[in-house]
């Protein structure tokens, strides 16, 4: 059961893989439409301003690169990330039942009411660089519903057991992704100029481990790691579950993939890069299960990935394959691997220090200080 109406609005298919068909796209808002190209001109004003700065060209490293995408990103030669949205999505998994965590799958409900009360990690990143947030249930078991500040977009109470069935009907990957959609519509009417994605399910890192061997065909001893912190015989366990669901069959394409071995706060995810992407809103990808989400919206809409900003490495194991699958180079490292968003919201400042850098430093010329381009 859903228990928030979708949109009645539309977009062309052709921005979107193939296999979501008119169901899914004459639901879409009427601001997804087809994803922009970058904005080559808007970086080249952004990258000549940066070499008039009073700096020796290039000196601030990466922070010029990343100021230079954002330009192109958001279309705007001096751009701005403040307000950042951070969306953190909520579901559980069928294939906690195989005993792949440290935690029961009680926890993630437990863990949406910490969310609410402003209790948990992310709410502290939150306060501290002034972020909008919102906690999506979109499937978990015990409804939020007496839980006050959850947003209720229900797709069902959790997905399938993966190492025996699969995590979700095609149709419900579709109203999944449409969840994260209008959860970003939310946050751009609000004003935000910058998405943070986060998660919370017990178990997803099973699936997302799952669905990476998937998408990249690497094993799932390359993929697997320690999740909440298991040891090294619920490791081993894990590996075997996801080399089960694996052999069920993994689909012919990213939708079917996502049915397959996904979440649905994976795939809510997912929709929400689409929808950014589509709007000329930067993503700051998070760790694993984030990264995850966003190759799947890559894979659904390859347009995607010029909007992606990947905010750290974490420790995860299989982090790093889904970095590489994206080319991604993370801003931060620092053994993290809490998911809800929180690196990415760490990571956050750098993006708002490339903008303030960009548009309030003076040039040689404004400074009168001698060495600049012309000189």
């Amino acid at each position: 059961m859903r228990d928030q109406p979708s949109s009645s609005s539309s977009t062309p298919a052709s921005t979107l893989d193939s296999t979501l068909d008119s169901p899914l796209v004459s639901t879409l808002s009427s601001n997804i439409g087809r994803i922009p190209s970058l904005d080559l001109e808007a970086r080249r004003q952004a990258c000549a301003r940066l070499d008039s700065l009073t700096k020796p060209p290039g000196s601030l490293g990466r922070l010029e690169k990343l100021a230079a995408d954002l330009a192109a990103m958001t279309g705007e030669p001096l751009p701005r990330v403040d307000p950042a949205a951070i969306i953190v999505f909520a579901a559980d998994h069928g294939v906690a039942a195989e005993g792949v965590s440290a935690f029961p799958a009680s926890v993630t409900a437990q863990m949406v009411a910490n969310f609410a009360r402003g209790g948990a990690a992310i709410n502290v990143f939150a306060r501290q660089i002034n972020a909008r947030l919102e906690v999506v249930d979109v499937g978990v078991a015990t409804p939020s519903d007496q839980v006050p500040g959850v947003v209720l977009d229900r797709v069902r109470a959790g997905s399938g057991n993966i190492a025996c069935e699969d995590a979700m009907s095609p149709d419900e990957v579709k109203a999944a992704l449409e969840v994260g959609i209008r959860a970003v519509e939310r946050a751009r009417a609000a004003g935000s100029r910058c998405v943070i994605l986060g998660e919370m399910g017990i178990a997803n890192t099973t699936a997302s481990s799952a669905l990476l061997a998937a998408f990249t065909g690497l094993s799932a001893e390359e993929v697997v790691g320690r999740g909440t912190g298991i040891d090294d015989a619920r490791l081993a366990h894990k590996r075997k579950v996801i080399a089960r669901a694996l052999a069920r069959g993994t689909g012919d394409t990213a939708l079917d993939t996502l049915a397959c071995l996904g979440g649905l706060e994976i795939a809510a995810m997912a929709g929400a890069c689409l929808a950014a992407a589509a709007g000329r809103t930067p993503v700051l990808v998070d760790g694993f299960i984030a990264t995850v989400a966003a190759l799947a919206a890559t894979r659904l809409a390859p347009g995607v990935r010029d909007y992606l900003v990947f905010g750290h490495r974490s420790d995860e194991a299989g982090h790093g394959e889904a970095l590489a699958a994206l080319g991604g180079e993370p801003l931060l490292s620092l053994g993290l691997r809490l998911g809800e968003g929180s690196g990415a919201a760490l990571a956050y400042p750098l993006l708002a220090s490339a903008c303030a850098m960009l548009s309030e430093m003076a040039t040689f010329a404004d400074a009168g200080v001698e060495g600049g381009p012309s000189a």
